[in-house]
């Protein structure tokens, strides 16, 4: 390199990096002598830079600038007036008050003016906006500021495809046919396309970077093409012109970078491979281009070099080619500018793109930068990946917000230009989606893949979607390791789509925290009482070893059969633990968390219960409802997770025959189906009762359980005294009648199921005695509730009588409406024939748990209101859950001074109905019915002689009807008639005349409406389809809940409070809540701040309350099927439907545009536009309603 200093005589050679220092070092002296150099081109150096543009590359510019000591100036727009390029600047200044946001960077007086008041030696334009602008570059001419790129000339020849076409041709470069100048109507499009063919492509005539760019391959499709197309490149570049040139198929798009000087020296840089594009915009760019013959690189970058030339080409350039299966190139475009993926020729030249840029502006050539082109030598492969804020799983639709959380991948070999890339950033729609290219270097393809996955994988960005789920797969593919790639690489390989959703688990943690302290509990609380402040003590267990064996590798090993034969074998009597169900269920209204349930699990595998045990009833009757609509977790997650801590002891439930888990009839396959995969998730011993004992019914629940491979367990549901000849539509020949049928049915174990705890010892021992007797070979299974106080002595005459298992619930839990007490019956058997085996020491241990436990759940405590057990149930025959929901409900309706005439009326009720069966959801209708009665202060005999002209609670009809089955001596007459008058009746089991319902039509439509959901989330759908939905939305909005300690979950923590949440083995989150925002957003949100693992962390959450207050613009809401909603951020440009339009699926109805992209939205459904919620020119931001569709 030679380099001219005054006052020397002779030249002094320099390394490229001592000339650095010494240009440095000798600016002030060269600015103030003309150089004497051999090119006879005057260096004027540059001291202050301008850069009009945004974002990464106006940052990528000011870095060049202090590198080479210059002063760097930034213009910004107002929308982007807390944008870290204008931060990144020595100066900055604001351009366009008032104006649109693209046109505050369009426009050249105002940044003429900036640039003058400021002393500005040079602009820089970037890329995008005003780079390719002749009238900008003579703009910046005319007011004797140098432009740092080529000549306007260059810039106006260049920038018009035809004058560049030209061009190519006089260079003797290969070129594709199209049209010989700029086209401006759909009418001039058509006439080519007749002429040529299709395909072809419509290019903007004034602007690149795949703005305004379509293919068209359909004439029918011609003109909406090129309107969107026109639209486009208007909104980008200020000239809706296209350009139409015929489409080569399967091209790669090869581009060569090229550097000139202002003494006619042109150099290439070699090329990129830029084929791996979505609609027309690079997504990942190589260079050098694999597998590119070295005879077509040596050809294609000498045909560059010589247009270059044969225009006069300076500064920084690229020239665009196709490249075609065979190897031959054409000509595109000439990229004026500086290009995005200018990094990767950087990283393997060693050559500063931006800084030659400004040299050569001073007047430096290439020679004196050292550039030469034999000396130019790839090193090694560089790949550049685009991170947009777009979401791939949505046809890359671009997504705006905050951006809640940032954390880069770097390390060696990673390179990362970016602006907008930090937590608190706000990703607007005005803008392009950019957020960081990642750039990896290697020695080869393969080590530079390797990086950028590593790199990539490092990312976390949570509050706006990307597109790195979209780059990974596309770094994992064979084709574009082995560089086989072509422009239709993304089109042919859809399971690049297929993406792994990001789960981000601890940002949605936040968001429910920050929710609860906004809008209070997303669990309805009962009472005013709230959580205790506790930490429950878990009993210790051992680590590292089996638990002991237990009844569960007896039911593995010998099967159903074989286990019911070990249970009569057995000496001892047998308990069934209902601690972890039924006696939540009684005492707690259902509310007890997977997450306590699971911190006891293993104590109850390790200690003396796990071999003890025959069960734990855990799954079932409410479980699934109150888990799904009340503690936002997955039942089926529960029964999983509790499987893998208590291996040893077999799992009970509660199927409600034909209802399964629910409250109302289903298809037949539906229960079938739920069978089958309750057993696969662990599910052992089915308890399967029907809530009117109806036989058709039950017996469609036990084939299901027994096709399944569970333990049937048929349950006859016990209601009035057969000790009490008086009673006699219940008598022992009742019950005795029943068994017959369910064992000849095939029970493994039958079932006394005794659930208002009605059954008085001597009526225990007549009726288990009777039994034993008549089924000499069947386990006998007794559950009562006490209710009345006299369980523990009801038990002990079962079992006395002949029984083989009875149900408890350990102490703190038992007693009232639940269980009898586990310890008390433990204790009263010791040492007896029938002793039960259990260590009273761990009874205890297991019951200190769940009496601390319990104090957590203290909003829904039953002994808030119920401070005894009382027998008078004898008279009302209330179940012992309903009989704490019954008093809960009568509260919360204002009747808790009248819950004496609530049981009045349920007795009466109950007779009125005929004396039925009452257990759920019988019993849900008596106890409406109740209800409904004491509310409007009817007697029994006023509801019979108003039955005509009353309007009855909706259970009640049903059940008059038929929908629940028939019960046991017929519906009560004339009373049915009356309250039915016309209305239809249902004959036989209700679900035998359901159709099957299509359980993967269903799975499609979940999938359509909330994603990737599995089978078990589809059967929770069937069984409750809207508390499904709400689920699903929430587990999206907020994760795994569940994890949270209880008290957290129900009210929130305290500010300042610290706590850990355990999202999974070995991932703990540490906790801290700082402070709550008291002032208000525009949008009616509050800002909650919070330390998540010792970084600041913030979440902006709606007041409910304050927002009532305000115009929010409604949003679609997923579950209802004509709501239409945004499905990006963005301006309503178009609006193709009025209200009371008809419209076909997938008619267009709206365009939208946002960051230079139009999108045109489609209808998801045939039907009449019921509402429009739009205005053209509205600005909307993501799943905005647009419309409604009926």
């Amino acid at each position: 390199m030679v380099l001219l200093l005054p006052g020397r005589c002779a030249p002094t050679l320099l390394h490229a990096s001592k000339m650095h220092r010494v240009l440095m070092g000798a600016r002030p002296r060269l600015a103030a002598a003309a150089r004497t150099i051999s090119s006879d081109v005057e260096y004027r150096p540059i001291r202050s830079v301008l850069c009009a543009n945004r974002g990464e590359i106006a940052i990528r510019v000011f870095r060049a600038c202090t590198e080479l000591g210059i002063r760097s100036v930034a213009v910004y727009s107002e929308q982007d007036k807390m944008h870290m390029h204008r931060q990144k600047a020595d100066e900055s200044y604001l351009v366009g008050k008032g104006l649109p946001p693209v046109q505050a960077y369009l426009n050249i007086p105002e940044i003429m003016r900036v640039a003058r008041e400021n002393d500005v030696d040079a602009v820089h334009p970037g890329y995008g906006f005003l780079s390719e602008r002749s009238d900008f570059a003579q703009a910046c001419h005319d007011a004797g500021i140098r432009f740092i790129g080529p000549s306007p000339r260059v810039v106006q020849q260049m920038g018009d495809k035809v004058a560049a076409r030209q061009a190519a041709i006089d260079a003797e470069v290969p070129i594709v046919p199209g049209t010989p100048g700029p086209v401006t109507t759909s009418d001039e499009a058509m006439q080519f396309c007749l002429k040529h063919g299709l395909p072809v492509i419509f290019k903007a005539a004034y602007g690149g970077g795949g703005r305004g760019m379509r293919v068209v391959k359909k004439m029918e499709e011609v003109e909406e093409m090129f309107q969107r197309a026109s639209s486009e490149a208007e909104a980008a570049f200020g000239n809706g012109a296209m350009f139409i040139e015929k489409f080569i198929e399967r091209p790669r798009h090869i581009e060569v970078q090229i550097l000139g000087d202002k003494a006619g020296n042109v150099v290439h840089l070699y090329e990129r491979d830029c084929s791996v594009q979505r609609r027309h915009q690079k997504v990942v760019e190589i260079a050098p281009a694999p597998n590119l013959d070295l005879k077509v690189r040596n050809k294609m970058t000498e045909h560059a070099v010589r247009l270059a030339k044969s225009v006069g080409y300076e500064n920084a350039g690229t020239v665009e080619f196709l490249v075609d299966e065979s190897g031959n190139f054409y000509f595109i475009e000439v990229n004026a500018r500086l290009q995005v993926e200018h990094t990767v020729t950087e990283e393997i030249t060693g050559i500063d793109l931006v800084q030659s840029q400004i040299r050569i502006a001073e007047g430096m050539t290439l020679p004196e930068l050292g550039m030469k082109q034999e000396t130019i030598k790839p090193q090694g492969y560089a790949i550049q990946c685009r991170v947009t804020t777009e979401d791939p799983a949505k046809n890359f639709q671009p997504d705006t917000g905050r951006i809640e959380v940032f954390r880069s991948g770097e390390g060696m070999g990673i390179r990362l230009d970016g602006a907008s890339a930090f937590a608190g950033a706000l990703i607007s729609p005005y803008y392009d989606s950019l957020l960081v290219k990642v750039i990896a270097h290697a020695g080869d393809l393969q080590a530079s893949s390797a990086k950028m996955n590593r790199a990539l994988r490092e990312f976390r960005v949570r509050g706006v979607k990307t597109n790195i789920p979209f780059l990974l797969n596309v770094l994992e593919n064979q084709k574009f390791l082995n560089g086989t790639v072509d422009t239709y690489f993304i089109d042919e390989h859809p399971q690049l789509f297929q993406f792994m959703p990001s789960r981000n688990r601890a940002q949605k943690l936040l968001n429910y925290l920050g929710t609860v302290l906004v809008n209070g509990p997303s669990t309805p609380l009962a009472t005013g009482l709230k959580p205790a402040e506790i930490k429950p003590h878990v009993p210790e267990v051992p680590m590292g070893i089996d638990p002991p064996k237990g009844f569960r590798d007896v039911l593995l090993n010998d099967g159903p059969e074989g286990f019911a034969r070990a249970i009569r074998a057995h000496k001892g009597l047998l308990l069934t633990d209902t601690t972890l169900r039924d006696a939540h269920q009684s005492l707690l209204a259902t509310r007890v968390r997977t997450h306590d349930l699971l911190k006891i699990s293993p104590f109850v595998a390790y200690s003396s219960l796990g071999p003890a045990l025959l069960s734990v009833e855990n799954w079932g009757g409410a479980t699934f409802d109150v888990a799904l609509r009340f503690l936002h977790e997955c039942p089926w997650e529960r029964l999983e997770d509790m499987r893998k801590l208590l291996p040893n002891v077999p799992f009970q439930m509660l199927l409600r025959g034909a209802n399964a888990v629910g409250y109302t009839n289903y298809p037949d396959n539906v229960v079938y189906k739920f069978c089958e995969l309750s057993v696969k998730s662990g599910m052992d011993i089915f308890r399967v009762f029907d809530s009117l004992n109806y036989l058709p019914n039950l017996i469609l629940g036990m084939d299901a359980v027994g096709k399944a491979g569970g333990v049937v367990e048929a349950a006859i549901s016990y209601t009035g005294d057969v000790s009490d000849p008086t009673r006699t539509k219940y008598d022992l020949n009742y019950y005795l009648k029943l068994s017959d049928e369910l064992v000849k049915a095939g029970t493994h174990i039958l079932c006394i199921k005794d659930m208002a705890g009605l059954l008085k010892p001597r009526a225990a021992k007549m009726l288990v005695s009777a039994l034993r007797d008549r089924h000499p070979d069947i386990p006998l299974h007794i559950h009562t509730h006490d209710t009345s106080g006299a369980g523990v002595a009801s038990l002990l005459a079962c079992a006395n009588a002949g029984a083989d298992v009875v149900d408890v619930a350990v102490d703190s839990m038992s007693g009232m409406t639940s269980q009898p007490s586990m310890g008390a019956l433990v204790a009263s058997l010791q040492g007896s024939e029938l002793d039960t085996g259990l260590d009273l020491k761990h009874v205890s241990e297991y019951s200190a748990y769940w009496e601390q436990t319990r104090t957590l759940y203290a909003p829904f405590e039953c002994a808030t209101t119920m401070k005894s057990g009382n027998a008078d149930v004898y008279i009302n025959e209330i179940p012992g859950g309903q009989y704490t929901n019954l008093q809960f409900q009568a509260y919360s309706l204002g009747l808790g001074d009248f819950f004496e005439d609530v049981k009045h009326a349920y007795r009466e009720a109950n007779l009125l109905l005929g004396d039925i069966i009452k257990v759920t959801p019988s019993s849900k209708v008596v106890g409406d019915l109740a209800q409904f009665m004491v509310q409007n202060k009817l007697t029994a005999k006023e509801v019979e002689e108003k039955a005509e002209e009353l309007s009855f609670p909706k259970s009640v009809v049903e059940f008059l009807q038929g929908y629940i089955g028939t019960p046991y001596g017929g519906f009560p007459e004339p009373f049915r008639s009356k309250v039915l008058k016309a209305l239809p009746r249902v004959e036989g089991r209700p679900g035998a005349s359901l159709p099957m319902l299509d359980l993967g039509k269903l799975k499609e439509e979940l999938t359509e409406k909330f994603g990737r959901v599995s089978d078990k989330d589809v059967m929770s759908a069937a069984l409750y389809p809207e508390v499904c939905d709400e689920y699903f939305d929430f587990r999206h909005k907020f994760g795994p809940v569940d994890k949270l300690d209880t008290r957290i979950f129900l009210t929130g923590p305290k500010v300042g409070e610290e706590f850990e949440v355990t999202i999974e083995k070995g991932k703990t989150l540490g906790v801290k809540t700082l402070a709550m925002a008291e002032d208000l957003t525009p949008n009616g949100e509050r800002e909650v701040f919070f330390e998540l693992n010792g970084q600041l962390r913030s979440v902006f959450i709606k007041d409910k309350e304050a927002v009532k207050e305000l115009h929010i613009h409604p949003k679609a809401v997923k579950s209802i099927k004509g709501q239409v909603g945004a499905p990006m951020p963005g301006s309503v440009i178009d609006i193709r439907v009025e209200v009371g339009d008809r419209v076909e699926k997938g008619a267009a109805l709206v365009v939208l545009s946002a960051m230079k992209m139009e999108m045109v939205v489609q209808s998801p459904v045939a039907g009449v536009v019921k509402s429009l919620d739009i205005t053209k020119g509205m600005k909307l931001e993501g799943e905005d309603l647009l419309m409604t569709i009926e």
